[in-house]
C-alpha cells in the first residue's frame, strides 16, 4: 500500500512524464497538409444498346460533353420532368448545344428495350440517345455512375416502379468528369452552367 509520500512522489513522476512527451510531440515537424487531387471516379467503359438497335460504347461520344442521365419509361414523373428540363436547356444554348451529346440510360432493361426506348426518346430532345441492355450490363454502369435503384416493393409484377438516384452527370470529351446537377435544377441554371463548361 502506497504512503501519502509515495503518492506524491508518483504523481509527480507521472506529471514530469506527460510534460516531457508533451514536449517531445511539439517538436515533431508538422505532417504535410492533405491535398486532394484528380478527378472524381464518375463514369467509365461501357458497352449497350441504343435505341436505335445497334451497340454502343463510350468511346462512340468521345469528342463531345455527354449529358447523361438515369431512369426508365415507365417513370410517371421525375424521368420526363429531368428530360423535359435537358431538352430545354440545350434548346436555349444554341449552336453550343452541339457540342453536347444528351444521354438517357435505363435503369430498367426488363421492360425498356430498344424498341420501347425508341418511342419514348422521340418525346424529347432530338439528339437524345436511349441506351439500355443485359441486366449485368445496366448493373455495371450505374455502379460506374454511383447511380442506385431498385425495383419498388409491392408494386405489379408488370406494372411496377423503379426508385433510383436522380442526377444528370457532365462529362467532357474524353470521358472524364465534369460535375452533376442535382433533380430540380432548373432549365436556365443547367443551359447557364453547360454553356460555362464548354466554353
Amino acid at each position: 500500500m502506497l504512503g501519502r509520500t509515495h503518492v506524491i512522489a508518483f504523481s509527480a513522476l507521472a506529471a514530469a512524464t506527460a510534460l516531457a512527451g508533451i514536449a517531445a510531440y511539439s517538436l515533431r515537424p508538422e505532417p504535410p497538409p492533405v491535398v486532394a487531387s484528380g478527378t472524381a471516379d464518375v463514369g467509365g467503359p461501357f458497352t449497350l444498346t441504343a435505341h436505335t438497335g445497334g451497340r454502343v460504347s463510350e468511346e462512340a461520344f468521345r469528342g463531345k460533353y455527354m449529358l447523361v442521365a438515369f431512369g426508365f419509361t415507365h417513370c410517371p414523373d421525375l424521368c420526363p420532368a429531368e428530360l423535359q428540363v435537358m431538352s430545354a436547356a440545350l434548346d436555349a444554348m444554341g449552336p453550343e448545344a452541339d457540342r453536347i451529346q444528351p444521354v438517357f440510360i435505363t435503369i430498367d432493361p426488363e421492360r425498356d428495350t430498344a424498341a420501347r426506348l425508341s418511342e419514348y426518346v422521340a418525346h424529347f430532345h432530338p439528339r437524345l440517345i436511349g441506351l439500355t441492355g443485359r441486366k449485368d450490363e445496366i448493373a455495371a454502369v450505374a455502379k460506374s455512375y454511383h447511380v442506385w435503384y431498385e425495383k419498388v416493393d409491392g408494386t405489379d409484377t408488370s406494372d411496377y416502379l423503379m426508385d433510383h438516384t436522380s442526377i444528370t452527370y457532365l462529362m467532357d470529351p474524353d470521358g472524364e468528369f465534369v460535375k452533376h446537377f442535382s433533380f430540380g435544377t432548373s432549365a436556365k441554371a443547367l443551359s447557364e452552367a453547360l454553356l460555362a463548361a464548354v466554353k
